[in-house]
């Protein structure tokens, strides 16, 4: 028997069984929506593992300690969710085996972003405020992040992304000296990766680090957070870079911290305060990436609008239909 072609032409694969977590039901309005966005616009979440979202990814609330260890494939059978980002790996390593186990859970053309370690971004442990030993260290960043990754994740690899947590008076008031060690720290990582790099010191948004991001051919991940500028003065404060893969990360809704906006919108299950001006931003940049061949990578928080599912399904219709 010939295999049923899908929305986007392709044979479509028999369902997975579930294991505990099963898709939520899909509206033909959402399929609609999903085959009209562009393949190399992939937009993702952060986690899966939020039992709020019942109903718009799994079909029931379950507890998120069942979702997290099964809840991946399901998420990854919506139709608009291509990507996730793995965060665990912010807060300490993962192994080669951790990630293949993320990697066998999806289908093919899915692509994870990953976060590298804080050790490697943040000059101090947030736990003793001791000197971190793997700042900026590109034999740490190698065997601890990068190879591990790409082996675990082989094709479902995406941007690997730096997050560097504000990094102090010494950093802010010299960007010169910081940019130079990025630079020297980015050029010695392994090829064969996307890198980008995510500030939290919008002192550090300047010409000094966008040449350090040129000359060793990452990306700048344009950050939607409240010690950060609008993402669009991000994006033209990186247009030295030229053109090439867009990654988004849309965190916290502005003039909220993370500690007010986790209670104001858990348990994530609507859109609290919305941000029409972001996301015609980052829609308008997600269609100029399409349109000229380059992939585009965005990732919502729950805590940029209250529900990270349907912050992006808002996005995915401003991006195809021009409008918020």
């Amino acid at each position: 028997m010939t295999p049923q072609l899908d929305l986007f032409g392709h044979p479509s694969v028999p369902e997975p069984p579930c294991e505990g977590a099963c898709p939520a039901a899909r509206d033909a309005e959402l399929q609609r929506l999903a085959a009209r966005l562009s393949p190399r616009i992939r937009l993702g979440t952060s986690s899966w593992a939020f039992s709020g979202w019942a109903g718009v990814v799994h079909d029931r609330a379950l507890p998120e300690r069942v979702l997290s260890r099964n809840g991946l494939a399901t998420y990854a059978r919506h139709p608009l969710l291509r990507t996730a980002s793995l965060d665990r790996t912010f807060y300490a390593p993962i192994g080669e085996d951790d990630y293949r186990r993320h990697a066998e859970q999806v289908p093919e053309g899915f692509r994870f972003l990953v976060k590298a370690p804080q050790s490697l971004t943040a000059a101090y442990l947030f736990e003793s405020r001791e000197p971190s030993p793997h700042f900026m260290d590109p034999a740490a960043a190698r065997d601890l992040f990068v190879s591990p990754c790409l082996a675990g994740l082989g094709p479902a690899a995406g941007p690997l992304v730096f997050q560097f947590p504000p990094q102090g008076r010494a950093a802010t008031r010299d960007p010169a000296a910081f940019a130079a060690r990025l630079q020297r720290f980015l050029e010695r990582l392994p090829g064969g990766a996307l890198y980008a790099v995510e500030l939290r010191d919008r002192e550090l948004l300047g010409p000094e680090t966008m040449r350090a991001l040129e000359a060793s051919g990452a990306r700048l991940c344009l950050s939607v957070h409240a010690r950060m500028p609008p993402v669009q003065v991000q994006a033209a404060a990186a247009t030295s870079l030229g053109r090439g893969p867009l990654v988004v990360r849309w965190n916290l809704h502005a003039g909220f911290a993370h500690e007010e906006a986790k209670p104001r919108y858990a348990p994530f299950d609507r859109l609290v305060d919305e941000d029409p001006a972001t996301r015609i931003a980052i829609a308008a940049l997600c269609r100029d990436c399409a349109e000229h061949g380059d992939d585009a990578w965005v990732i919502a928080n729950d805590k940029a609008e209250g529900s990270a599912p349907l912050t992006l399904e808002r996005l995915a219709r401003a991006i195809v239909e021009g409008a918020a």
